[in-house]
């Protein structure tokens, strides 16, 4: 019965032995495990700022590039526009060329004069009240004159005399009043201004007559507003030295025969 007894102790004894190294290996086998986990640093201050947020609109369509009829009227007619601006600057560069070649041929001394007319041809249905015209943007002539005695004069000289060679620019104003009797007197209530400008250039020894006409286009289907106009004509001829005053500002006459031969 002693034995019965001892046994049990000794096993009792051996299992509570047992537990602290278990407890004690389970401690070792963790500790390994925490100190391979890795360490993170806490962000600084010098950490890169957060990208910018780009927006996307996805409804958005792209551009057709289809072309219809209005734009494609709309692009001529622009194109036609440079091509008219291209031969207007060809021509004054022709014309500059004509003037550089008189200059160089004529040494630059004969000068050039411009003459600007106006002709008033329009009907006894439209009254000239008044008139201006502008060369290079100086007034040359400005009336204003409701009596009729304005719309009298056919034939107005505007300006005439010496101008620098090259590119000048005249610009016109005109106001014309209805005037009708009987059936047509209703015209008496309208008034119609017209402006137009031109550009010439003046050439090295030549004389430039710049001519604006007032006249009616169209017929009796043209609506009244749309019949008044300005057309202008250039006459070129070459310079006299008497127009130029050359002949004053050239050399002395030369002495007259036997001036060499004076008294002894």
């Amino acid at each position: 019965m002693g034995l019965a007894l001892v046994l049990p102790l000794a096993a009792y004894t051996l299992a509570a032995s047992a537990q602290p190294s278990a407890k004690n290996k389970g401690a070792a086998s963790a500790a390994p495990a925490a100190s391979s986990a890795p360490t993170v640093a806490p962000p600084t201050a010098s950490a890169p700022a957060a990208p910018t947020a780009v927006t996307v609109d996805m409804s958005a369509k792209p551009a057709d590039s289809a072309m219809n009829g209005a734009t494609y009227a709309v692009k001529l007619r622009d194109l036609e526009q440079r091509v008219d601006e291209l031969k207007d600057q060809i021509r004054r560069s022709h014309t500059r060329l004509a003037l550089l070649s008189d200059t160089i041929i004529g040494g630059g001394t004969a000068g050039s004069r411009a003459s600007v007319d106006f002709k008033n041809e329009m009907s006894s249905a439209f009254l000239l009240t008044r008139a201006l015209f502008v060369l290079d943007g100086q007034i040359q002539y400005n009336r204003t004159d409701d009596s009729g005695a304005l719309a009298d004069q056919k034939d107005i000289p505007i300006y005439t005399g010496s101008v620098p060679p090259g590119d000048h620019t005249i610009q016109v104003g005109l106001t014309f009043q209805g005037n009708g009797y009987g059936v047509f007197s209703y015209l008496r209530g309208y008034k119609f201004e017209v402006k137009s400008s031109h550009s010439f250039t003046a050439i090295e020894g030549k004389s430039l007559t710049v001519s604006a006409t007032a006249y009616e286009k169209g017929g009796v289907t043209t609506a009244l507003e749309q019949r008044p106009t300005i057309d202008w004509h250039e006459k070129i001829e070459p310079l006299t030295l008497g127009a130029s005053g050359a002949a004053s500002a050239g050399a002395a006459p030369a002495p007259p025969t036997g001036a060499g031969g004076g008294s002894k």
